[in-house]
């Protein structure tokens, strides 16, 4: 019997679509005739923090592609903040408060620190037809920095910067944006476990300010100890939604996931 609708008595179980943030409804996405996505549904609430997880080729890049606008989903929707996304741009999307890292950082490699927090800044700011003199701008770049631990560092080129640091600086880019909902693609991939924690640690601050989080990450114990809920796809599919140590006593998600 399929588990796609796992849910448990819990405070974070899954979201309705009545009272979602983001709700996905029988998202498809095909290449060709590969199919990428599969009826997939998804409602998540405002603050809530949401680990996707499942084995690599499983649909978790293509899903957040086609939430964020980066491809273009055949069936089904994405609603956001009670507005329909289907056929905006990306950029559209960021606009309304969508935001996301990616899982290779892609800073301005010849900006320094503070100019690749401007930029992202400037476009906020002319996106809501609000003016900021340059003093503010600066201000506001030095503050994103400093929430993440890189304001000794703003004058600094990102090839200056360790590993951990320049997904702190990927982490405040998108944060520029001033974010509703923050989806972190692999923000932990190839840190050390005190570095993980220093991760972890920026994205529960994040959270405590309001700020709804998706964690797509493969270290099961940094997707374990940050979220409330857990939804697992595999093959395009959702095979497992619910409070996260439910979800992986499932059978299904034991033998897909874990090869057990």
């Amino acid at each position: 019997m399929s588990s796609t609708t796992t849910t448990a008595a819990h405070p974070a179980a899954a979201a309705n679509a009545a009272d979602a943030l983001l709700a996905i409804d029988n998202l498809g996405k095909r290449f060709g005739g590969f199919v990428a996505l599969d009826g997939i549904s998804l409602a998540i609430r405002p603050g809530e923090r949401l680990g996707l997880i499942g084995p690599n080729g499983s649909g978790k890049s293509t899903l957040v592609n086609c939430i964020c606008g980066t491809l273009q989903n055949e069936a089904g929707s994405v609603t956001f903040d009670g507005q329909r996304l289907d056929g905006m741009s990306a950029h559209q999307r960021t606009r309304r408060g969508l935001s996301r890292t990616f899982q290779l950082p892609r800073p301005f490699a010849s900006l320094s620190l503070a100019d690749n927090m401007r930029v992202p800044l400037l476009y906020t700011v002319a996106a809501r037809g609000a003016t900021h003199g340059a003093e503010d701008i600066a201000a506001r770049c030095l503050a994103l920095l400093r929430e993440v631990g890189l304001e000794s560092k703003a004058e600094r080129l990102p090839r200056e910067l360790t590993q951990v640091e320049m997904r702190k600086l990927e982490l405040a880019r998108a944060m520029a944006a001033e974010p509703k909902l923050l989806i972190a693609d692999e923000s932990m991939a190839g840190l050390t476990h005190s570095e993980v924690e220093e991760i972890l640690a920026l994205l529960m601050r994040l959270n405590a300010q309001g700020v709804t989080i998706i964690l797509i990450e493969h270290i099961m114990s940094a997707v374990m100890s940050f979220s409330q809920r857990l939804a697992v796809l595999v093959s395009g599919r959702k095979i497992a939604d619910g409070e996260p140590n439910a979800v992986m006593r499932d059978p299904e998600v034991e033998r897909a996931y874990l090869g057990q």
